[in-house]
């Protein structure tokens, strides 16, 4: 995921030969006028997805990649896999809580956005970072390599730019009966079960049990973190761990045996040995295999929490194998 440089001068320019340093400048300059000002205000859940045209595609996305990644869906109405990604990268714009602006284009209306972007088929994902544009992906692609592609973008973001996202008030535009405390949701009991289930050591319980849990609430925080324990702990259950790691140890360059380590070492309490594992089958692999090591990795970073110091040293790693 190489960056392609974008004017900020009032016109699309997708040629342009920018430095990254001058996008950085941008992006810093545009955060000291937000200080300056009294910071930037925080925005209402819907306001994380935009509609974009081609006379709002400078103010909308270009200046806006100066504080937050934006991220582009070209779509169009006659298009099927865009009625199924559409929705879902509607839902991770409001679950990432503002790590990333959603800008929506619909390619019928805004044909000179298209081609400028070199588009040939929808959907198109890409992204928009202090000025530099990236592509994504292209077509219906699986959940878990979108959120892995955009926890890689907001890495960067941070990164090399500094963007820290947009500050986001659940309450602000909602009139005031909107605002009274809502309730949790049924989902206490269900928790309450899946958690007997995990140590009871019915793992397939627990699994169904928070996934229950994730249809109706799929950002819900502790039914995340139990669901990739009860995973984890289900696929070590039946290892041999002395088979697994003489496998390992033999055959550096298996993937599938580094990773059955790599979950050992995590329930074993060797997060940094686990996280190690993945990096480095990550740098030495490619297509289905890196892919393969990846997605644990990334599943493995459920499992300990995303603000763990031990994950963001890791993320770090990952991004330096994979850039």
């Amino acid at each position: 995921m190489q960056p392609r440089n974008m004017s900020m001068s009032g016109v699309v320019d997708l040629a342009a030969v920018k430095a990254a340093g001058e996008a950085k400048a941008k992006a810093e300059q545009a955060r000291a006028e937000a200080a300056r000002t009294g910071g930037a205000r925080a925005v209402p859940p819907a306001a994380l997805v935009i509609d974009v045209d081609e006379a709002g595609f400078e103010r909308d996305v270009l200046q806006r990649s100066a504080e937050v990644p934006v991220v582009i869906d070209f779509w169009a109405e006659w298009c099927e896999p865009c009625k199924q990604l559409g929705p879902l990268l509607e839902r991770l714009a409001v679950e990432y809580n503002g790590r990333f602006l959603l800008a929506k284009v619909d390619v019928d209306a805004n044909q000179m956005l298209m081609q400028q972007f070199g588009i040939q088929g929808i959907p198109a994902v890409f992204a928009v970072v202090a000025g530099q544009a990236l592509p994504l992906f292209q077509g219906a692609a699986p959940e878990a390599q979108i959120r892995e592609t955009l926890d890689q973008l907001i890495q960067v973001g941070e990164e090399r730019f500094g963007l820290t996202g947009i500050a986001v008030d659940p309450d602000a535009g909602a009139p005031d009966a909107a605002r009274a405390e809502v309730p949790t949701g049924p989902y206490d009991a269900l928790l309450e079960a899946a958690a007997s289930a995990l140590d009871a050591n019915d793992f397939p319980g627990a699994i169904q049990a928070y996934k229950n849990v994730l249809v109706d609430d799929p950002g819900n925080p502790e039914a995340k973190l139990g669901l990739a324990q009860a995973e984890l702990l289900g696929r070590v259950q039946s290892m041999d761990p002395q088979a697994v790691r003489k496998e390992a140890a033999d055959n550096p360059g298996d993937v599938n045996a580094q990773i059955a380590a790599a979950d050992l070492d995590l329930v074993g309490g060797h997060v940094e040995d686990a996280f190690g594992r993945l990096v480095e089958a990550v740098r030495r692999t490619a297509g289905d295999d890196r892919n393969a090591a990846r997605l644990r990795l990334l599943e493995l970073f459920e499992v300990i929490g995303p603000e763990d110091p031990r994950v963001t040293a890791a993320r770090t790693a990952l991004a330096r194998v994979l850039f």
